[in-house]
């Protein structure tokens, strides 16, 4: 076993894991696990690393050319569509296109190869025109040639990791400090690596910041730049944005021409405190502010964005794609790439996005937007010492486009955590949901300790609510793995299908009942009670014998089964 889970916290062991498809050594983590810290969260991510693999048939995957032994008859578009991204060779898709002719003759299943062939012949050849769309078809309607941004840079000098640190009601949030001693532990390792002495630098916007700027250097920053603003004690989209371009560019407008053709002094001014025109890399919270100021700002520097991250490693990676080498069958070298995980499924499978030059454009900064809890808030060292540098902007009355004249602090979500019992509703309700909700309600009511929690379905559904139970249909009291996790006495999931998502909340339940007329639906196989019946009909069942003292759950079943 070359993986031992107790070293890993949960939101660590998800990237860990994508790195095994052996079954037998996962099997073996899974025991180590549960002789271990045994994790109800750990658990089920390996076991959903085990499903993915068990019954794959080795001797049928693709070859280093991505075609050999594909079975199209036995395979879905979607496993087509994966297989054919590592083909480039235009002649073998076309062979493939034929075989799927004469055998389903799927349109979807062509259109996918054919698409693969247009990607990859299409970069072949011919040059890229660079110029703007509006030199290219001055016949055309062009709505947007007037938009004001900042173009990205040709043959640009990058350095330096920046991170936006956020602040809320005065006070640096926890994900700040948590990005910032990432970003020392990655730009430490960048420098041994790459022999470089690039830093650290935090970014702080608001109007009352600047005592931020040591606890900044603490832990972990080089450099703290910052900007204070009477009117920028609120998020507001415009400024924020154009503050933090401003301070990446230094005041530069957008460069005039490209290449041999750029006009000379439009290049980004210099700095005292900087020799480079952008930074290489920036990290933004994936808070609700941060998500807003992360993306604006990579489009305005002409860049992309990978969103919600929660792994970050530098590397040199070798591309094959066309698109990025500038032809087929060629490869190519990246050097100092930042590689950004996110969650996919909710934490059980993870995505790895780059951020990678094209041949005849440049896209930096590298940017992500990091999900709180990710990494752990660093040990301050007092004693570090880093430049403090106040940028200075004239702000544009016309930014503030908006005033707030009043609002409410809201006290704290709601906490499901300390109830004896919890009543979930899943999807279920869908017939008559405002009536599914009275009754989650009014069988709450009759525990001394309960409350009423909803699955992910019903959070992000369509499902019309009357007003007096729409309240108990909010995210926050979302109960799974992007939600609330609880270990009630008694756990009563109705029209709950049990998805491992789910699982993950309330799996540490001490007796689980699930009400589903599915008898094939997933919670069957991990409630410890199962009735197969109509939610509509057993939780009135439920309640009446609650009020009388008599629970018979065969006959809240009413015609159907108690497993």
């Amino acid at each position: 076993m070359t993986l031992d889970p107790g070293e890993y916290d949960v939101s660590e062991l998800g990237p860990e894991l994508a790195d095994v498809d052996d079954v037998d050594e996962l099997r073996e983590i899974l025991e180590a696990e549960k002789s271990g810290k045994d994790r109800s969260t750990a658990k089920t991510l390996i076991e959903s690393r085990i499903e993915k693999f068990e019954g794959e048939d080795e001797e049928g995957s693709a070859d280093e050319d991505g075609d050999s032994g594909l079975d199209l008859e036995e395979m879905s578009a979607a496993d087509v569509g994966n297989a054919v991204r590592k083909i480039d060779d235009v002649e073998r898709l076309r062979e493939l296109i034929e075989r799927e002719s004469a055998g389903n003759d799927r349109d979807s299943v062509k259109r996918l190869i054919e698409n693969r062939i247009d990607s990859v012949a299409g970069s072949e050849g011919e040059e890229s025109d660079r110029r703007p769309p509006e030199e290219r078809h001055p016949e055309l309607d062009h709505p947007t040639a007037d938009k004001q941004y900042v173009k990205a840079l040709d043959a640009g000098v990058y350095r330096d990791m920046w991170v936006y640190c956020e602040t809320q009601s005065g006070e640096l949030i926890d994900v700040s400090l948590e990005m910032l001693g990432k970003a020392r532990e990655l730009m430490d390792e960048y420098n041994r690596q790459y022999d470089a002495d690039e830093r650290v630098v935090a970014v702080l916007i608001g109007d009352d910041v600047a005592g931020h700027t040591e606890t900044c250097v603490e832990h972990g920053a080089d450099v703290v730049v910052y900007h204070e603003d009477d009117r920028l004690e609120r998020f507001q989209h415009k400024p924020y944005t154009e503050i933090f371009c401003d301070m990446a560019r230094w005041g530069a407008e957008p460069p005039v021409g490209v290449g041999e053709d750029r006009t000379p002094g439009t290049d980004p001014d210099p700095a005292d405190w900087r020799d480079y025109d952008e930074p290489r890399y920036t990290l933004f919270p994936a808070t609700n502010n941060g998500r807003d100021l992360s993306a604006l700002v990579q489009g305005e520097l002409d860049s992309g964005l990978a969103s919600d991250c929660s792994g970050l490693y530098i590397t040199d990676v070798t591309i094959s794609n066309p698109v990025k080498t500038g032809g087929s069958g060629n490869n190519r070298e990246f050097q100092r790439v930042l590689h950004m995980k996110r969650p996919d499924f909710s934490g059980f499978e993870y995505s790895t996005i780059l951020c990678l030059d094209n041949p005849t454009r440049e896209f930096h900064p590298q940017g992500a937007s990091v999900i709180p809890g990710s990494f752990d808030v660093p040990q301050p060292k007092p004693e570090r010492d880093g430049e403090v540098i106040e940028h200075d902007l004239g702000l544009q009355d016309e930014w503030f486009r908006a005033e707030v004249i009043d609002f409410d602090r809201l006290e704290g979500g709601i906490d499901l955590t300390g109830n004896d019992v919890v009543v979930c509703m899943g999807r279920g309700i869908s017939a008559d949901p405002t009536r599914g909700m009275e009754l989650a309600l009014d069988l709450a009511d009759r525990f001394e300790r309960a409350d009423v929690g909803v699955t992910r379905g019903i959070v992000t559904g369509s499902f019309n609510f009357e007003g007096h139970v729409e309240q108990y249909t909010k995210e926050e009291r979302q109960i799974g793995e992007t939600g609330q996790e609880i270990e009630p006495d008694l756990y009563i999931a109705a029209g709950v299908s049990g998805a491992v998502q789910h699982k993950v909340g309330c799996d540490e339940a001490g007796t689980i009942v699930a009400i589903n007329t599915d008898p094939d639906a997933r919670i069957h196989d991990w409630s410890d009670y199962f009735i197969e019946g109509d939610l509509f009909e057993v939780l009135p069942r439920l309640i009446e014998g609650i009020d009388t003292g008599e629970i018979d759950l065969e006959a809240a079943a009413d015609g159907g089964k108690l497993e």
